[in-house]
């Protein structure tokens, strides 16, 4: 069993959170609080698996809960929501400690799955999150040298670095065609192209490239 506390000042947000989540099995939402104080109070007193905290909360906003949380509990996995996706937001909110990071306006899909994921022990990034880090990383058309910084996928064009951050994020081919409306074979296409561009064999050594130079964002 997931146990999980809900961390919202607008009543319907929890609301709405906790009966998707109450609807899955394996979940259970042991309590709710409407500011981070009451959030860093009740934290002080009881345990739980994972905590949902809102960024943007009046007094103690998400960050400053999340830090104070973890000074009385380093092992808290918390994973931040907000209505922002702005850089460098999601770098503050990783460095800040929290173990995931989405947007109110993601997926039960992907709600559940950044749950698992945390529960599991990794980190998470919403995947167009970690898409538009990797973007803002190498900026332009992607073309930057190798040995600027030392990272590999600044040679990777725009399209080329987007599908990879997927491919890292662990999406299937079909997940990522569906996600870009393109065919899986054009997908294909790409990932053998990184592949050659980047001396891989397959998708396993991307993520393990990907994990090391940051690319996703996630460790």
């Amino acid at each position: 069993m997931i146990n999980i506390f809900l961390v919202d000042d607008h009543d319907l947000v929890r609301t709405g959170i906790k009966k998707i989540l109450e609807e899955c099995t394996g979940i259970n939402v042991v309590g709710e609080a409407s500011s981070g104080e009451a959030a860093v109070a009740w934290c002080r007193q009881h345990q739980c698996d994972i905590i949902f905290m809102d960024m943007n909360m009046p007094g103690i906003d998400g960050i400053e809960a999340t830090k104070r949380i973890l000074r009385y509990n380093p092992g808290a996995r918390i994973i931040m929501l907000t209505v922002h996706t702005d850089d460098p937001i999601p770098s503050q909110v990783m460095k800040a400690g929290a173990w995931g990071f989405l947007t109110k306006g993601a997926s039960a899909e992907e709600m559940l799955k950044a749950i698992h994921e945390v529960f599991s022990g990794h980190r998470y990034l919403e995947s167009n999150i970690a898409q538009m880090m990797a973007l803002v990383r190498f900026p332009g058309n992607g073309k930057k040298e190798v040995g600027d910084d030392g990272n590999p996928f600044g040679i990777l064009a725009e399209r080329e670095l987007q599908i990879s951050t997927m491919i890292s994020q662990g999406m299937k081919v079909s997940e990522i065609a569906d996600r870009l409306a393109i065919s899986p074979k054009t997908v294909n296409s790409y990932r053998y192209r990184v592949f050659k561009k980047l001396g891989i064999n397959g998708d396993v050594e991307l993520t393990r490239l990907a994990l090391r130079y940051g690319l996703d964002g996630l460790k």
